[in-house]
């Protein structure tokens, strides 16, 4: 019997798929298609980890699975190659990023054909190569073209650490997200995508994403963050009644005003506090401001912090003059950079309110108080109650009045219904290198005008200085000045590049038609395949990457590129790897590498164990001793294969004329529809691994003298549904049976839904609760009837003779319990 060796027999066959082409995506029209994607890895330094092998092995299995049950697979990889590590490893080692990312790219495409992984490696895309990038100015263009594209100064996020801008979404807990770096406010004039115009869509989108996890789509439906109110328009006299828009989803509380809170950045508070008694100590509060973080002014345990401008605004509907304050808790990102002050009716403004001693004005009285008692408004009040000191609403439910004072704000063109949202435009700039160069330049005659699609890519240059203090871009004169693509003169290039989020919210289109070297992807094929029918990858990135790829496609959609608007039909986040209870990193020294398990154990093996350890969604706590465990059940699977390889080859005809064959087939049936079901529909693979595991069983225990065709059929059938989760020693075996074509070409095993029917059943008889006899049965007997067989059963009978029988219960399809005295 030949030894399973898997550092001999993985390579071979890694080989042969290599060299047959094996998992080229077909241009045959016979089949239905299935596109089958895990998100694409970041090519760091540290190569690849066991939570990418855990990704990369859901992705596969489904993959294989849908080429055998008959479908014309599309599995692609590449690299999301852009991006700050690999520019902060080339100020660090002194590398140009390009030398760096194309290096860590070779060792992780190795490190995954290394795991087996059925790719289409001529599909291989790396969002750092011009071919690629050429396109996502293409597209910058396109948005650009569709007025979605466009400039301005504001406030932004700056991450120090970083150097560069950060989008709302980049910023979590008032950290960087890549680095966790405090980051602050800056003002800075850049580019932005529209994603706000598509926020209505890509809300009632989430409606039809029926297979994404519910845990996804609210946190994507809170993000966008729509809410129902009013616009209230307030004036400042001193300003010339400048208009102030409010928004707020309580209306109700408006006569409850007494004063306003601007956010410190809003661009009118340098005119109310100028020549204002506090208008050094304001300034002053507005530089400390804009070095604090969102979380840092807005937390519920953060002090409120406010300072009086000495200007007032008007009410809309009472024309009373109220102050105006500017406080830590506003933020100019958010609603209009304005807020109304109800401390009677809102917990934050109630405690600001207290603080600075502002009035406290109630509007609603709870359903069992009649009128406002002096001295007895302790708490902000926030409930369903009826209007008071509110004009002609009165007396008025406070839940209809909010309908009826937006109404009457509009009557008087003072506001009225609105919509809000969370949501903002998506930041797109970064003042880095290693990203997608902005297709624009600026010419003094021209203005801001656009590279033609025909001249693209704008390439990045190499005379560029890497300081890690400043744009590395605008350091390199053959890159800064060109001549204008309108008028010839001297021109300046936009020496921003794009967000690599960029780069990942269309790289599933490029797959389609990966070579077109006319557009980003040829409509007629994207459509072939698209959507993504099953999409793999970490919760991290349900609000950034996810949100992002829809809007895209959204747009692609509008722009007739695209028949679907949504990206990914179905959406899979699985677990972390964990190791001794914490997720797996270098500076906790408890990194697994692939690696050395596919080294020690094999690829098949490391595929097999994060598979099988935990259920895909949930956390995998790494343990060596299951590793060595899953080794072993596939050496006792080699050995099964091996003993019974050349009775698989006669192909005997089964005959199931006895209860031990039909056993053996009833379980080899059972197993068939239940790891059909649980890895191809319901990704539980460690409950079909399971489930072929207990068929293993089955298969060793099969007396020698069984039925022979039955016992072929399991074998042969145990190794195709092993294929897609262990493709190696799989491919070995299959040969080893006879076989010339790949097992990954052949058809997924069916069921027979009446091999799954038991005929007969064995009953256990017990005496007063001890086991004294076994009975077969028919298995459709009912209780009475197999009460009745028992009884008169000769043996039954003896057992019982000369006693009195006080009860008899009944399991059916396991055991009577025969109670005498």
């Amino acid at each position: 019997m030949k030894k399973y060796t898997p550092s001999a027999i993985e390579p071979h066959w890694q080989a042969v798929w290599a060299e047959n082409k094996a998992y080229q995506a077909s241009e045959a029209k016979d089949k239905p298609t299935f596109y089958a994607l895990e998100m694409f890895p970041y090519p760091s330094g540290e190569g690849l980890h066991m939570g990418h092998v855990r990704n990369y092995a859901i992705g596969d299995v489904l993959a294989r699975f849908k080429g055998m049950s008959g479908y014309r697979v599309l599995h692609p990889m590449g690299a999301d190659a852009f991006g700050l590590p690999a520019e902060n490893a080339a100020i660090q080692r002194g590398v140009n990023p390009r030398e760096w990312t194309l290096k860590n790219m070779e060792r992780i495409r190795t490190e995954q054909s290394r795991l087996g992984n059925a790719y289409d490696w001529d599909r291989y895309v790396g969002t750092c190569t011009p071919e690629y990038y050429q396109f996502t100015q293409w597209l910058f263009l396109l948005f650009y073209e569709r007025g979605l594209a466009y400039r301005k100064k504001g406030a932004v996020n700056w991450c120090p650490q970083c150097a560069t801008v950060l989008a709302n979404e980049q910023v979590e807990d008032g950290l960087c997200w890549r680095c966790d770096s405090e980051v602050v406010k800056k003002d800075l004039e850049q580019w932005y995508l529209k994603i706000t115009d598509y926020a209505d869509r890509l809300l009632s989108g989430i409606d039809e994403l029926t297979e994404w996890p519910d845990k996804v789509r609210a946190m994507q439906r809170n993000w966008i963050g729509k809410s129902e109110g009013a616009r209230v328009t307030f004036t400042i006299p001193e300003l010339e009644n400048e208009s102030v828009p409010v928004f707020t989803t309580r209306p109700d509380t408006l006569y409850g005003v007494s004063y306003m809170v601007l956010a410190p950045e809003h661009p009118l508070v340098p005119q109310l506090i100028a020549g204002k008694p506090n208008e050094a100590v304001i300034h002053e509060f507005i530089g400390q401001m804009k070095m604090e973080n969102e979380l840092s002014r807005t937390g519920s345990d953060v002090e409120k912090i406010g300072y009086d401008t000495g200007a007032v605004a008007t009410h809309p509907l009472t024309g009373e003059a109220i102050p105006i304050w500017v406080a830590n808790y506003v933020l100019m990102d958010y609603g209009t950079g304005a807020v109304m002050g109800v401390p009677a009716h809102d917990e934050r403004d109630f405690q600001f309110a207290s603080k600075y001693a502002l009035p406290i004005l109630p509007v609603i009285l709870p359903p069992d108080q009649t009128e406002v008692l002096e001295g007895e408004w302790k708490e902000a009040f926030a409930e369903e109650g009826t209007l008071v000191h509110s004009g002609p609403f009165d007396g008025m439910n406070n839940r209809k009045a909010i309908s009826a004072i937006a109404d009457h704000l509009e009557e008087i063109g003072k506001g009225g219904k609105t919509t809000s949202y969370r949501l903002r435009d998506w930041l797109i700039s970064r003042q880095r290198y290693w990203g997608c160069p902005i297709p624009i330049v600026y010419c003094d005659t021209c203005g801001v005008v656009p590279i033609p699609k025909e001249d693209l890519p704008v390439v990045l240059p190499e005379d560029v200085t890497f300081d890690g203090k400043s744009n590395p871009l605008a350091t390199s004169e053959s890159f800064r000045y060109t001549p204008c693509p309108s008028c010839g003169k001297e021109a300046r290039r936009e020496t921003d590049t794009m967000d690599t989020f960029i780069d990942s919210s269309w790289y599933f289109l490029r797959y389609t038609d990966p070579n077109n070297k006319e557009l980003p992807f040829s409509p007629e094929k994207a459509n072939e395949w698209m959507a993504v029918d099953d999409y793999i990858g970490g919760v991290e990135h349900a609000v950034l990457h996810l949100l992002y790829s829809r809007f895209v496609t959204k747009v692609l959609h509008d722009a007739e590129m695209l028949k679907v608007d949504e990206p990914f039909k179905r959406l899979f986040t699985l677990g972390m790897v964990l190791k001794d209870g914490s997720k797996m990193s270098k500076s906790k020294g408890n990194v697994v590498s692939p690696i050395e398990i596919i080294e020690k154990y094999g690829a098949d093996t490391a595929r097999l164990f994060v598979l099988f350890a935990a259920p895909a969604d949930g956390e995998l706590d790494w343990n060596d001793a299951g590793v060595d465990g899953i080794f072993r059940f596939l050496n006792r699977v080699w050995r099964m294969a091996q003993q019974h390889a050349d009775l698989v080859r006669e192909k005997p005809e089964g005959k199931l004329e006895d209860r031990v064959a039909q056993g053996l087939n009833r379980l080899l049936h059972q197993t068939v529809k239940k790891v059909t079901t649980d890895a191809g529909d319901r990704y539980q693979f460690n409950t079909a691994i399971s489930a072929i595991m207990e068929l293993v069983n089955g298969i060793y225990a099969y007396p020698a003298e069984g039925d022979r065709g039955v016992l072929a059929e399991a074998v042969e059938k145990t190794i195709l549904m092993l294929a897609p989760f262990v493709p190696h020693i799989a491919e070995e075996l299959w040969h080893d049976f006879g076989y010339q074509g790949s097992i990954h070409d052949g058809s997924w095993p069916t069921y027979d839904e009446k091999a799954l029917v038991l005929d007969e059943v064995e009953i256990v008889v017990q005496i007063n609760g001890k086991v004294r006899h076994k009975a077969v049965l028919a298995a459709s007997l009912d209780k009475t009837s197999i009460e009745k067989t028992i009884l008169a059963e000769e043996k039954v009978q003896d057992l019982i003779e000369g006693k009195t029988i006080r009860k008899v219960i009944v399991v059916p399809g396991k055991l009577v319990n025969i109670v005498v005295q």
